[in-house]
């Protein structure tokens, strides 16, 4: 490095350390991922078919529904159930026979004294992991809805894969029977060993854990039957409007986090029960967060009230008392389809304490949201993204992914924490409003420091970028 950039490196980093001094995340980074070595917008799960909707099997995409840290400099992105943001049979919700999967993905930091952020970042997919049961999973025969069988052909006598189609369930039983084929992965975490990973998703709603390596699942957690719809259907209104308690179709156990020690999950719905709506009041803003003991299943409820956004995607752990929750609106880049302004406009991370909180499990949804847990803002994407220059038009509309990840070095006596974060761009390789323009799978990584998040114990298998 010669003088010049040298000198251009330290003042760009001595420019950043006040403001992470002072209390405020500050965007460091900024990426994409739109293809593997497979092709653009292909992933490396090797499928080769075409799905019901004619989009490639192996199409990259959705992957920000869910990020989280596994070691080193690789990150496992989730993928929901599959490309069905456009329309082509509603009498499944427009869904396919899309594989659910993970993305291993290795992404490493720059430093970039040129600016105008500190790190340029890139990433790249090393794996797709299919998930799987090695039991008999139910699926829908298509019958009456304009499809055939919803059986993915690549099921065979030892693996039955989950996808995305919403009518792969038995009308038998309720939405939380873990022999349904149907699966809406929103939330991923890595065990504490690192050798498995714990999925959550909306359809069940199910927390299932699976093989980090194989994908086979290795076990399913039960939750209390008030999250559970007992009359199902493949058209998600008609779910909601067939049910008087469980969870509202498509708005599920949206959030995953793992506490460090590995030992409780917590989830957290998208939006309210459909028995806690019908109360109205505060109590149709009540989002219950499920905390789940990872060896005995045992669980316990506590009450979260949206304030400023419509929903919550994701739940990350500070510590084993403190959370991260990323509350937002449907609005930016491929939002607003009512044709109003699609200005991004609430994507905020609230923190929260589970310490000392009032377990609402036998509680209705007015008394669960009278004990509903404090928050307090730590930070406004929004905000933060377009003191950037990133439009609010630009912001992606679905922020659904957060997690921490390693720390990294400005210099030889700086080192700060980083906060990732992720986006659903629904499969759509291009914006709806200008069809030139890209809308990838993004991610924007913030620094921040222990006067931002005191009692924050992060990741124990990471090294610091810059080393």
């Amino acid at each position: 490095m010669n003088t010049i950039r040298l000198i251009s490196w330290f003042t760009a980093a001595l420019a950043l350390v006040p403001s992470l001094v002072q209390a405020q995340p500050t965007l460091i980074a900024v990426g994409s991922l739109t293809e593997s070595r497979a092709g653009a917008n292909a992933d490396l799960s090797g499928l080769t078919y075409s799905l019901e909707n004619q989009a490639p099997a192996n199409l990259l995409g959705g992957l920000g529904s869910a990020i989280t840290y596994d070691s080193g400099k690789k990150f496992l992105l989730l993928p929901d159930r599959g490309p069905n943001a456009v329309t082509f049979d509603p009498a499944i919700d427009n869904t396919a026979s899309f594989v659910d999967r993970f993305h291993t993905v290795q992404i490493d930091l720059d430093r970039n004294p040129a600016g105008p952020l500190p790190f340029t970042l890139s990433a790249r997919l090393q794996d797709t992991t299919l998930l799987w049961s090695n039991s008999p999973l139910v699926y829908g025969t298509g019958e009456g809805l304009g499809v055939g069988s919803g059986v993915p052909p690549i099921n065979n006598a030892h693996q039955y894969f989950f996808s995305g189609r919403s009518d792969n369930f038995d009308p038998a039983r309720n939405s939380g029977n873990p022999d349904n084929a149907r699966f809406d992965p929103e939330g991923i975490r890595v065990s504490a060993h690192g050798e498995s990973v714990f999925i959550s998703d909306e359809y069940g709603p199910y927390v299932y854990q699976f093989d980090r390596s194989s994908g086979a699942r290795l076990r399913s957690y039960a939750l209390p039957e008030k999250f559970y719809v007992t009359n199902q259907h493949p058209i998600g209104n008609d779910e909601i409007s067939g049910n008087t308690i469980g969870r509202t179709a498509n708005k599920g156990m949206e959030g995953l986090a793992i506490t460090p020690d590995g030992n409780t999950l917590v989830g957290i719905m998208q939006n309210a029960l459909i028995q806690d709506a019908s109360q109205g009041g505060a109590a149709a803003n009540l989002l219950r967060i499920v905390a789940i003991d990872v060896a005995s299943g045992t669980t316990h409820e506590y009450a979260y009230l949206l304030t400023t956004g419509t929903g919550v995607s994701e739940i990350l752990a500070i510590n084993d008392h403190e959370f991260l929750v990323d509350e937002r609106d449907g609005r930016g880049r491929e939002g607003a389809s009512d044709g109003s302004s699609n200005d991004a406009r609430v994507k905020h991370l609230f923190k929260i304490d589970l310490a000392g909180a009032v377990d609402v499990s036998n509680e209705d949804g007015l008394t669960a949201a009278s004990h509903a847990v404090d928050k307090t803002l730590f930070l406004d994407l929004v905000a933060a993204l377009t003191s950037n220059d990133i439009a609010a038009n630009r912001i992606p509309a679905k922020i659904e992914g957060i997690a921490f990840g390693p720390d990294v070095r400005l210099d030889n006596r700086t080192r700060i924490h980083t906060l990732w974060v992720s986006n659903d761009n629904d499969f759509l390789l291009q914006t709806a409003d200008v069809p030139a323009v890209p809308n990838p799978n993004q991610f924007f990584v913030f620094g921040f420091t222990d006067e931002d998040l005191p009692d924050y114990v992060p990741p124990t298998h990471g090294l610091p970028f810059g080393n």
